[in-house]
């Protein structure tokens, strides 16, 4: 199993969701966090913004479905502009669900 976590412009979460949706994940977690890239922040006049607001999603896949959903993550989210965000992958070695303790997944 793999998880992936993704940081997407806020505008692009409803586009993330859908691209999951169509490919079968409808499970997920989502976060309003701040952050920044590589830009370090944006200027607009003289304000300077160091930290701008972001969406992360996070899914757990099993491997085999991994392509498909990293797929439905950089399609959604790309505008082609700088910050469109940032994908990362870890590998999950156990999942259990709290009402019934079994492993998940």
């Amino acid at each position: 199993m793999k998880m992936i976590r993704c940081v997407v412009r806020p505008e692009k979460e409803i586009d993330v969701v859908k691209n999951l949706e169509k490919s079968g994940f409808m499970a997920l977690t989502k976060m309003d966090v701040l952050g920044r890239g590589k830009q370090k922040g944006i200027r607009v006049g003289s304000a300077k913004y160091d930290e701008l607001a972001k969406t992360m999603l996070m899914l757990v896949v099993e491997d085999k479905d991994f392509p498909k959903a990293m797929e439905a993550f950089k399609t959604g989210a790309r505008t082609g502009n700088p910050g469109d965000g940032k994908i990362f992958v870890t590998e999950v070695e156990e999942a259990i669900t709290i009402r019934t303790r079994e492993k998940a997944l």
